[in-house]
């Protein structure tokens, strides 16, 4: 059944509450803007996603291996990356509300014009803003007891330097040759200048990144296959075709690093949003990395200023960040192709997709339409009542299938009540064991989405959940 946009939104954030998906962080305090729970279902439901993410991009490939770096890293990392001189939004503020925007989004054409809103976008308030200016994203800690300035670090905003750090260190441990990739899922952290939209703009969130790094010259091959890999699995688990595109940049857009640039974006309830970023990052990283690695020596708290991204050295691809092709018998920096998805973002699209609400009878009855791979409750099991043995035989059922899949018992309210609470979670399949069960040994399995049933043999049960669930 159509839900209208500005309903939906509403109507699933009340939802993923109500049924333990996703809480406001520290709540019980008054909450913190941009920062969110996952709850018993929704952490099931993230995972499902991270999970599924690294069966396609690890998991099924023989040219691809993990990596699980830390958080924090040597400041150097962040100056040679860039993102202490270029990780930063320009941000106006209202002096009459307070109210804090960034630039971009109130004016979409800010970077070719350079000319910044002098009024407040709230036309309540209409106040006077402040000018322009550039505000770093990374959030500062310290290594050590004493805040000096040559403690001074940060939060990763991406999980993808942690990977170009240890390019030798996976190549030597491993003796995996170019083609290859390093994946990681992991936690980065952005001082967002204003967070929004629930859990899709966030100071804390997490990354599923690749790297895959290829012979230079082939990049633009590897780039192509990524974007069709990318979106085999979005569709594969279910995304509506039609709410999903795949956005070029154009030249002119291209972040300093990359060569080309395609997003991947779902159309959420407020329009138009970004789930994944596939670079062509050419050999940037590894490149800005062994230029960095010749200052560490000099590196003394404020002189990380001064340090520039300039390679004087023709010689750079004979450092300890290159690559030795033992077929060309000829060293070199590989390019760098990176998907790089919000394992956040992509659950909320999978939730936004899912919901909806059909008639069921004379009531209205809400679902969570998941691909069975993400659903966070595979099976529920449904003795029809707490007597004649159906609770007993029922619990023998589950016994069997929760060595296999995420299952729940549930025996209180009346059946139908039962699934409807199963429906609203994204639950694929009930089974209910009733007189026949006893009799005959023969279960009812109810399918979520077209609500049909049909009698399963007891000793059939496991192969035919398996084959629904893992389909």
């Amino acid at each position: 059944m159509p839900i209208e946009s500005s309903q939906l939104m509403e109507k699933l954030s009340a939802l993923t509450k109500r049924r333990g998906f996703i809480f406001q962080s520290s709540e019980v305090y008054g909450g913190i803007n941009g920062a969110w729970d996952y709850g018993p279902l929704g952490v099931e439901l993230k995972r499902n996603v991270k999970d599924a993410w690294w069966r396609q991009v690890v998991r099924n490939r023989e040219d691809v291996v993990g990596l699980d770096s830390s958080i924090l890293m040597h400041p150097m990392v962040w100056k040679a990356s860039g993102h202490v001189s270029n990780f930063a939004d320009p941000m106006v503020d209202c002096k009459k509300c307070k109210k804090r925007y960034r630039v971009d989004e109130i004016a979409p054409d800010y970077e070719e014009t350079g000319v910044a809103p002098t009024q407040c976008p709230d036309p309540k308030c209409k106040g006077e803003l402040t000018g322009a200016r550039k505000f770093n994203l990374m959030f500062e800690t310290h290594l050590g007891p004493v805040q000096e300035t040559a403690n001074k670090t940060f939060l990763r905003p991406e999980t993808a330097q942690g990977i170009f750090a240890n390019f030798q260190n996976v190549v030597n441990s491993t003796r995996i040759k170019v083609p290859f990739g390093i994946a990681q899922i992991g936690k980065s952290f952005r001082n967002e200048i204003n967070p929004r939209n629930f859990t899709f703009r966030s100071r804390e969130f997490e990354q599923m990144e690749l790297e895959f790094f290829c012979k230079p010259g082939s990049d633009e091959e590897w780039f192509k296959y990524w974007v069709e890999e990318r979106k085999k699995w979005y569709l594969g688990l279910g995304i509506n075709p039609e709410k999903l595109r795949f956005r070029e940049h154009a030249k002119e857009k291209l972040s300093h690093y990359a060569k080309a640039t395609t997003d991947v974006e779902y159309l959420f309830p407020f329009g138009w949003g970004e789930l994944e970023g596939i670079a062509n990052r050419t050999d940037f990283d590894l490149r800005a990395h062994q230029i960095g690695m010749r200052s560490v020596g000099k590196w003394n708290g404020e002189e990380l200023q001064d340090f520039k991204l300039v390679d004087e050295d023709p010689e750079y691809a004979s450092g300890k960040l290159s690559y030795f092709d033992d077929e060309e018998k000829r060293r070199y920096i590989p390019y760098v192709i990176e998907p790089s998805a919000g394992a956040d973002r992509a659950t909320l699209a999978f939730l936004c997709d899912a919901y909806d609400e059909d008639q069921a009878g004379n009531e209205l009855r809400t679902v969570l339409r998941l691909h069975p791979r993400l659903a966070p409750i595979k099976v529920a099991v449904l003795p029809l009542v707490r007597k004649e043995g159906m609770p007993e035989r029922a619990t023998k059922i589950y016994d069997a299938l929760k060595e296999r899949h995420a299952v729940v018992y549930d025996e209180s309210a009346a059946i139908g009540k039962r699934y409807r609470r199963m429906d609203e979670v994204g639950t694929p399949l009930c089974i209910t064991i009733d007189g026949d069960t006893l009799t005959q040994g023969t279960v009812t399995v109810r399918e979520r989405d077209s609500m049909k049933q049909e009698r399963i043999a007891e000793d059939q049960l496991v192969k035919y959940v398996d084959e629904q669930i893992l389909r």
